[in-house]
């Protein structure tokens, strides 16, 4: 800063007051201090200016999400960056895999960053280690999922009543023979969306069969596999619920490579791109992921800014998009036998020998 001050002609302190952004600075100064710098590749100390600040503040806060390359956690952080730019506040964020010792170890880097807050989707079942640091100072909020063993504030939807919106959907077309097929059961989201499923056909009289269950998907290909696997039972189901984005988008694969696109009915919980271009439509339950990502950001900054009322959780609607494939009668669910679904036997070698030969001549 010295050294910018002396090539701009000007006192150190008017070059930390440009720097940190002070209205009241002579226009024609700021850019003599701004030319100066460009010419000496200067750039702050953010860190040290925060140990200056009297507040500690850094202006960055930490976002812990699933996987960011989903569209769902993309979303997400999009919404969060839009009020934390707002604040003039930088976001840094990481990706857990479902990891909670991944969760537990970023959060800890982050902290160690001296981030002033976290906005967390928790992969494990505990966020009791972050009590210590909450205590500290250190403003916690949770997306999507709710915390265990810590007070905090949360934002969720409504994934329970949710699952039982899309089964009653699909009943009222006739279906009473409804598969599931879910993510990682031990995620709190996936648990709450299979007890609606369950609960929706309890109070329908049906029974509950754990044939037509299928969890622990956490691949677009383990759910291409598990519907193969599902629809080629004995009695498949005639509708489909599929709990998660990726798993709806490897349900619907499956069914249009078995060319049942227009025979099974299907509704998805979160919505994905091009769910609309396809045909049949892609019927969801769609989250207001913006509403989500936008109520974590504005709850931190308010905690931030010295609210200091008791956490709490915020539940944020979904809604029912009826785009064709949650429509499809039941009567349009044909029989279909086995070895339409299973994949083709390999050929006899003699049979094999023979095609290779004619493609010799």
């Amino acid at each position: 800063m010295r050294d910018v001050a002396l090539l701009a002609r000007v006192a150190p302190k008017t070059v930390s007051r440009v720097v940190n952004g002070v209205p009241t600075v002579d226009p024609a100064m700021a850019a003599r201090v701004r030319e100066a710098a460009r010419k000496l590749g200067y750039r702050p100390n953010l860190t040290a200016s925060s140990l200056r600040r009297g507040d500690g503040r850094t202006r960055s806060i930490g976002m812990l999400v699933e996987d960011a390359a989903n569209p769902y956690s993309a979303a997400l952080i999009r919404s969060v960056e839009d009020i934390a730019r707002e604040r003039g506040v930088l976001v840094l964020i990481g990706s857990l895999d479902e990891d909670p010792a991944r969760e537990r170890e970023l959060a800890q880097e982050f902290i160690d960053r001296r981030v002033d807050g976290l906005v967390v989707v928790p992969a494990g079942q505990d966020q009791g280690y972050l009590r210590a640091e909450q205590q500290a100072g250190t403003c916690v909020v949770f997306a999507d999922r709710e915390p265990r063993l810590l007070e905090a504030d949360a934002v969720v939807s409504d994934n329970r009543e949710s699952a039982v919106t899309a089964v009653r959907h699909l009943m009222a077309a006739g279906h009473r023979r409804i598969g599931y097929l879910g993510d990682l059961a031990s995620i709190t989201t996936a648990a709450q969306r299979l007890d609606g499923y369950r609960h929706a056909l309890e109070v329908a009289g049906l029974p509950v069969a754990d044939a037509l269950i299928r969890q622990d998907l956490t691949t677009e290909q383990a759910a291409v596999a598990a519907t193969r696997e599902m629809l080629a039972l004995p009695e498949p189901p005639t509708a489909l619920f599929t709990s998660q984005n990726l798993v709806t988008i490897g349900c619907s694969r499956a069914l249009r490579e078995l060319g049942m696109q227009d025979r099974v009915a299907m509704v998805g919980f979160d919505d994905f791109p091009l769910a609309d271009l396809l045909r049949p439509g892609i019927s969801v339950m769609a989250q207001d992921v913006e509403a989500i990502g936008t109520l974590a950001a504005r709850i931190l900054f308010r905690r931030l800014d010295g609210d200091r009322t008791p956490p709490a959780t915020t539940v944020v609607p979904t809604r029912l998009i009826a785009r064709g494939s949650g429509e499809i009668p039941v009567a349009a669910a044909l029989a279909v036998p086995a070895a339409a679904v299973e994949p083709p036997a390999p050929e006899p070698p003699a049979a094999a020998a023979r095609a290779e030969g004619a493609l010799d001549v």
